[in-house]
């Protein structure tokens, strides 16, 4: 890894002039329930440009914040009636597949006013370089004037290319779509535009649609296939003056809604021709559809192709949340953690001469306000409150079997329990670990719902920042000098918010939560649990319990006993049946 961030480094001080990067942290879409809905990863924005960044693709000075789009310019392409329902949570949750109380109007309507912006700031950039700019969130190709859908809510590239045609500029536009869905969307906004040119490869077959150049590709395409007929599609692209490129991540093999079964190395090949086909000229780069775990690594490999023209993979094991909250806790000082900087009511009894209760402190080091300074530096305080919760409030307790942490927030007018975690230092073999014996993460301003059913042992929605949590306390038991982070799953769901992190201690108990993550690729988280749930899993043909044993992240990063592991991964297979089977 340190070897190629300094190549990539070296690569880019001796290259010419750099990528622009569009981002804004409000990229993260602010739905609690969207990953485990849709296999959407929120955070893609934010673990893509961690990544460039990190590794020395782009430079700090490279990566612009965009200004948030006018709604003069949205109504260039949507009718008012179209902009007016987007105050509605109802019609935000059906565009984007939730449940209308897990949305957040205001927030949700500023993400992507400013993700709008930042596709215009990026067009106007790439005309002004002559070159190739990236916004990390865009392309929303889906909305047409009139309606939204398939998590697009407006139309960013129409708007873009309306602004734009207000400010002058006429010239032709081309529109590359490689998302693995049809640019409906985009053939309403242009119908009849004979300036734009629209081209497009899909799995899907939605009808024809006007204007499109458009190849549609079998379920199953591989890389060879996609490269041979995006080669054929980019022969037949006429020039333009200005670019759109959607580098859609949804065309990986296991993507949640795409047909396709591109390698991570399909998909950079794929930005790549088209680079080399646009020789140089403007474009803007988007990142439209993804809905698999890899989507984020689609994304930082445009940045690769774009900054550097490279083929280096992303390393398979690399963790870009992980390496986040790392960046975050070397530029803590322990003192803000431990109260070491603060007066303390404590304190100044002890200097009058007068004894006062000792304030509880979790693992006997990390104050309440230490604690509030970590969840604010981590962003954890910051997505809870565009969740729609404020006033947070810290607690610390004693129970029986550890130290408890809960975090408090406001909404409607009243204090709700949002996150409730009991953690303890125990003993796992000859290492002293951070055991967690209890988490829960509660969205009470969201409901149950058909677009969010209920999970086993859930009393309220989560609040979709299980990944974030675990980092947390992951840098906790570093901070502690504890080996590692541990706790037993109750459920299948449970485990998985751990897969990126955690292993379970005994090997061929490893290698079967491997075989039934890899027997279950395609299988809605919901399903699997239920299916573990009501005995509906068969391992080898016979039936199969759920083994709620002991998961660890050791912190020194020890590799497990792989032989082993790899033997029961090969020997098990897994199956779902139909309730009557």
């Amino acid at each position: 890894m340190k070897a190629s961030r300094w190549k990539h480094r070296l690569r880019a001080f001796f290259g010419a002039r750099g990528l622009p990067v569009f981002y804004d942290p409000t990229y993260r879409l602010p739905l609690a329930s969207i990953e485990a809905a849709t296999g959407m990863e929120p955070r893609r924005a934010d673990l893509a440009l961690g990544y460039l960044l990190e590794t020395g693709v782009i430079r700090p000075t490279d990566v612009r914040t965009p200004h948030r789009i006018r709604y003069k310019d949205l109504a260039r392409v949507h009718t008012h009636e179209l902009l007016d329902s987007l105050s509605s949570a109802e019609e935000l949750g059906r565009i984007f597949a939730v449940d209308a109380t897990d949305v957040n109007v205001d927030e949700l309507v500023r993400t992507l006013r400013v993700a709008c912006g930042g596709t215009l700031d990026a067009a106007r950039a790439a005309l002004a370089r002559g070159g190739a700019t990236l916004n990390l969130l865009g392309g929303f190709h889906h909305a047409g004037p009139g309606r939204g859908g398939g998590f697009c809510a407006v139309n960013d590239v129409a708007t873009a290319v309306a602004a734009l045609r207000a400010e002058g500029f006429d010239r032709r536009v081309g529109v590359l779509d490689l998302d693995a869905h049809p640019p409906d969307g985009l053939a309403e906004c242009f119908e009849g535009d004979p300036s734009v040119w629209i081209g497009s490869l899909s799995g899907a077959d939605w009808g024809a649609l006007p204007g499109v150049d458009e190849t549609r590709l079998p379920p199953g395409c591989d890389d060879a296939s996609y490269l041979s007929a995006l080669g054929a599609l980019l022969r037949r692209m006429p020039p333009a003056a200005l670019t759109f490129v959607l580098a859609g991540g949804d065309v990986l093999a296991g993507d949640r809604f795409g047909a396709f079964a591109l390698s991570l190395d399909g998909a950079r090949r794929r930005d790549l021709r088209v680079t080399r086909a646009l020789a140089g000229g403007p474009s803007v780069w988007l990142p439209a559809g993804g809905y698999s775990e890899d989507a984020w690594k689609v994304l930082a490999g445009t940045g690769l192709a774009l900054a550097l023209g490279s083929l280096e993979p992303v390393p398979p094991g690399y963790d870009a949340l992980r390496a986040r909250f790392a960046r975050i806790a070397a530029q803590i000082d322990p003192r803000e953690l431990d109260g070491g900087f603060e007066l303390t009511e404590e304190d100044v009894l002890a200097s009058l001469g007068r004894p006062s209760p000792k304030a509880l402190r979790l693992l006997d080091y990390y104050t309440k306000e230490g604690l509030e300074y970590a969840f604010s530096r981590y962003g954890l305080l910051e997505q809870l409150r565009r969740l729609g919760y404020s006033r947070f409030r810290f607690a610390i307790s004693r129970e029986g079997i550890g130290d408890c942490l809960r975090v408090f927030g406001r909404f409607g007018g009243a204090e709700h329990l949002l996150i409730e975690c009991v953690v303890e230092k125990r003993s796992l073999g000859e290492d002293e670990v951070l055991y967690v014996h209890w988490l829960t993460l509660r969205h009470p301003r969201g409901r149950f719902s058909d677009q969010r059913p209920k999970l086993p042992g859930q009393e309220e929605p989560g609040l979709g920042l299980a990944r974030e949590c675990a980092e947390l306390l992951a840098r906790m038991a570093a901070r502690l000098g504890l080996a590692g982070l541990a706790y037993r799953p109750a459920w299948y769901h449970t485990a998985y918010a751990g897969r990126y992190d955690l292993a379970f201690v005994e090997p061929a108990r490893q290698g079967r939560w491997e075989a039934i993550l890899r027997d279950f690729s395609g299988v809605p988280l919901r399903a699997a649990t239920l299916a573990l749930t009501e005995g509906r899993v068969r391992m080898n043909g016979a039936p199969y319990s759920w083994e709620a044993d002991e998961m660890v992240h050791w912190l020194d990063g020890r590799v497990p006993e792989r032989g082993r592991i790899e033997a029961e991964r090969a020997r098990v297979r897994f199956e779902i049946v139909s309730p009557s089977g």
